[in-house]
């Protein structure tokens, strides 16, 4: 069975209700349907029923919701003025944000217990994606930042790289957060056991470098925060994946050479990295896929096609699958 026929198959176990605010896409409107005829998730989707029904997809199954015509809009607007007014929000800006940004609408779907995730970012920019969801959502308690990870399908092998799509340059503290919540997605959505690298262009002391050092002082804090974990660092890439380099660079590590879970020292080796796998080897990239939020919001690369966006649905779905946020 290939990744995205498993992840298909987990997420039918427990159906969730999974919000996608880009109606006017066809590639999302093609996903909703192929969603719904697989009986995957619940869909809702945002948007002029009258015009999403217009473009012939078999969406009967689905949940059209048009803020203008929604009874609880009132209700969502007034929410978002108190949650938001100390930032400067009027009663003005919030009802056009609830009628007319349709991301700020789904949050509030979430908020009120309608909806369990949200999938969006095939015509919008991160940052539109991202912003209402770190606003309204927020992140669960006891986790200090909001990141991201790739599921990669390599080979039959699969990975999570982290993080390749949100924080620029992590400090210590973020790179042990972002690679503690990658390894509990990675066993959320696989069952199986994360063995995660902390990736360096070093090798357990191999080279000097404040940028080494980051690297260790994160294991450092890992360990010290979080216990029943597999984790190495600082490990280059070879030595983190490849049994036979692990031995050479790391011989009396129990973990090198083992790594499921690539954790980057920065945003452009995380985004760099995941795009050559993808492209130079023949893999499939699902994401990027945030992690730490209380309900999950997930992002889409502009350049996906419909099967992504399936792929990146069942992700959410098994995500909300979890437990109730915090």
């Amino acid at each position: 069975m290939n990744i995205l026929s498993y992840l298909k198959e987990k997420a039918k176990k427990n159906k969730r209700k999974i919000v996608l605010p880009e109606s006017m896409d066809d590639r999302v409107l093609k996903a909703a349907e192929v969603i719904l005829n697989e009986d995957i998730a619940d869909i809702i989707i945002i948007g002029n029923e009258r015009e999403i029904l217009s473009k012939n997809y078999n969406l009967t199954k689905a949940k059209i919701i048009d803020p203008y015509n929604y009874n609880l809009s009132d209700e969502f607007i007034n929410k978002l003025y108190e949650l938001r007014k100390d930032k400067g929000m009027t009663l003005e800006k919030a009802k056009d944000l609830i009628l007319n940004d349709y991301m700020y609408f789904s949050c509030m779907l979430l908020l009120f217990n309608m909806a369990d995730g949200i999938v969006s970012g095939a015509i919008h920019s991160t940052s539109n994606t991202l912003r209402p969801a770190l606003q309204l959502i927020k992140t669960k308690n006891g986790i200090n930042h909001a990141s991201s990870f790739f599921l990669m399908d390599i080979k039959n092998s699969t990975f999570i790289f982290a993080d390749c799509g949100l924080i620029q340059y992590p400090t210590s503290e973020q790179l042990s957060e972002i690679a503690k919540l990658a390894a509990d997605n990675y066993k959320l959505l696989f069952d199986k056991e994360p063995i995660i690298a902390l990736l360096s262009h070093s090798t357990l002391g191999s080279a000097k470098h404040e940028e080494v050092d980051k690297v260790k002082n994160a294991l450092k804090i890992f360990k010290n925060n979080y216990e029943g974990y597999k984790i190495e660092g600082e490990l280059q890439l070879d030595a983190a994946i490849i049994s036979d380099v692990a031995k050479i660079k790391a011989p009396n590590s129990e973990y090198a050479g083992k790594a499921n879970i690539l954790i980057f020292p920065n945003l452009d080796a995380g985004n760099i990295g995941y795009k050559l796998v993808e492209r130079f080897a023949d893999s499939h990239a699902y994401g990027p896929i945030l992690q730490g939020l209380r309900y999950p919001v997930n992002d889409l690369s502009r350049g996906c096609s419909y099967e992504d966006i399936v792929g990146v649905i069942a992700i959410t779905a098994i995500q909300s699958q979890e437990k109730t946020p915090n």
